[in-house]
């Protein structure tokens, strides 16, 4: 079976950041995307997709993704059900994040961060060297990139 999602969007909020009674730490977003197609007023809908993602790259996400800023995610969709307080089922549609790739340039104290999340036993090997390879050697350099053709895949 194949339960796979690839979505590209805005942040309608900053990352919730939260922890579960073991210390675990979840982190729910929203992402804003617009669809192809217009309506018939000429208009563009919007649809709001809730996110999910846990452990170390929901701390990452919440440290780095701010509102209004892009994201692309990989994951799964999932609907899971609860009963609310007035006793009824209430059912819920999200996307469990395996991946998310900030898009945009990270803004305020924290510029000089990576721009990329992954699975969290992938993330970082060490401190020492994960801070080193998160700067972005291209950042503020509007200089053209002298790249043979040989080295292009394609």
């Amino acid at each position: 079976m194949i339960n796979n999602a690839v979505l590209t969007g805005r942040l309608t909020k900053d990352v919730e950041l939260r922890y579960t009674p073991n210390g675990v730490a979840v982190g729910t977003f929203t992402l804003a995307i617009d669809r192809r197609t217009t309506n018939q007023q000429g208009e563009r809908e919007t649809d709001f997709i809730p996110v999910v993602v846990w452990r170390q790259q929901a701390e990452l996400c919440s440290q780095y993704l701010k509102k209004g800023q892009q994201a692309a995610v990989v994951g799964r969709i999932q609907v899971r059900n609860y009963e609310n307080g007035e006793g009824r089922r209430v059912y819920v549609t999200e996307v469990v994040a395996e991946q998310v790739q900030f898009l945009s340039a990270p803004t305020g104290s924290n510029a000089s961060a990576g721009s990329n999340a992954t699975n969290s036993n992938a993330t970082h090997s060490n401190s020492s060297s994960s801070q080193q390879s998160n700067e972005n050697p291209f950042a503020g350099d509007q200089r053209p990139i002298d790249i043979s053709d040989d080295d292009l895949p394609f």
